[in-house]
């Protein structure tokens, strides 16, 4: 193996063009072995040489950059009702996906089994070969131990407790499988897209159920054990005697989710089954519809006040299904958050809709396996796997 190599592609991962001549002055060596480095990692596809730079006289520099085209990783979104698929390159550009209605109840292997041929399809769609693929990434709606990517217990995933869901699918796919609870999975992924330079976020998904995906000085908080953000089952005032699924009462899930609001819609004599047939009321203009839409993001507020002066985030970003109703659910949050939080805990604070909409979580997941797949330990792999016989 080529010693450095890995430490040079970090460089390059931005993918700004650098000349050898560039890339030696700033690593401190030779430019021949800054050659050398180049060509093993060209050999194995992560590193091109882009336009000629600017000639100062003579003939052009080449540049090298980040092969972002060769290459791909699949990202896969597991909701309570439904699996979206993308296969992405470098860049976290799409180039095929797909999206098919499926219940995580199913169980693990009917779901899994569905991911491997749904993701074997869009590879093909998009041109690329099983070799091609770099790594999965996959967000599923419960929590996740992170060290082995096992769901722990999660309350509406039967069958799924502490299955091997990156064996599972590895053993198809022949890559490495990352695995995390789907809010956790669309708060990288948001960040990335439209705040990379935001240090302290929150990413609230209002969906089935409500949970939250918290970045701290740029780094994921899971917490001890995996359950960090999952303010769906803390008790809210107006919860009452209300029945949770996770099996307690009043819980904020069972008040604001979108099959809550359709459950208290569907009382009143609307058609609303879950949280779709909610959207589809409030964009109808239906008034009880968008009244019980933004009582639910007053009781969202509620619980985000008591955690904001404790997380001090600057951009709260709220997707899930329940997002798509528009300003009618935001301004319920804003109308509560900004009344009951200390000022200096709102005074820069911004509460906004997401803007990858409910392709949130499979271009999340992308870009979990992107930052795996580019990571220095990931390339000193390859690099070795290159040089063996």
């Amino acid at each position: 193996m080529v010693s450095g190599a890995s430490e040079l592609f970090q460089l390059l991962r931005n993918g700004q063009p650098r000349t050898r001549s560039e890339l030696a002055e700033i690593v401190g060596v030779a430019r021949s072995t800054i050659v050398l480095r180049l060509e093993a990692l060209m050999e194995i596809g992560l590193v091109a040489p882009v336009e000629d730079a600017v000639s100062t006289g003579g003939r052009p520099s080449s540049r090298f950059a980040l092969n972002t085209g060769n290459q791909v990783v699949l990202g896969v979104d597991i909701g309570a009702s439904h699996l979206r698929l993308g296969v992405c390159d470098l860049a976290g550009n799409t180039l095929a996906a797909a999206t098919e209605e499926l219940l995580v109840s199913a169980g693990p292997e009917a779901v899994l089994d569905t991911v491997a041929k749904l993701g074997d399809r869009l590879l093909e769609e998009a041109g690329r070969a099983s070799r091609d693929l770099l790594a999965v990434g996959i967000g599923v709606p419960g929590p996740v131990e992170h060290r082995t990517g096992r769901p722990i217990n999660p309350p509406i995933m039967p069958g799924w407790n502490g299955f091997d869901v990156p064996a599972y699918l590895g053993s198809h796919f022949g890559v490495p499988v990352l695995v995390d609870n789907d809010v956790n999975v669309m708060s990288v992924g948001e960040r990335e897209a439209a705040w990379p330079d935001v240090a302290d976020l929150v990413f609230l998904k209002v969906a089935t159920g409500i949970g939250a995906g918290i970045v701290c000085n740029g780094e994921l908080l899971r917490g001890a054990d995996g359950v960090a953000g999952d303010i769906g089952h803390i008790r809210v005032s107006g919860g009452g005697d209300k029945l949770c699924r996770c099996g307690n009462y009043g819980c904020l899930e069972a008040l604001a989710s979108g099959n809550a609001v359709a459950e208290k819609l569907q009382a009143a004599g609307l058609d609303a089954r879950d949280g779709r047939d909610v959207v589809k009321l409030v964009n109808q203009g239906n008034h009880e519809a968008v009244h019980a839409v933004r009582q639910a993001g007053r009781d969202v507020g509620e619980v985000l006040s008591a955690c904001l002066s404790m997380i001090n985030p600057a951009v709260i970003v709220i997707g899930g299904s329940m997002a798509l109703t528009g300003e009618h659910f935001i301004a319920g949050v804003r109308e509560v958050v900004y009344s009951r939080t200390m000022p200096l805990a709102t005074q820069h604070l911004r509460i906004v809709q997401s803007v990858s909409g409910l392709d949130a979580g499979m271009r999340g997941a992308g870009v979990l396996a992107i930052q795996y797949a580019l990571s220095a330990e990931s390339i000193e792999r390859m690099l070795l796997a290159r040089v063996k016989p």
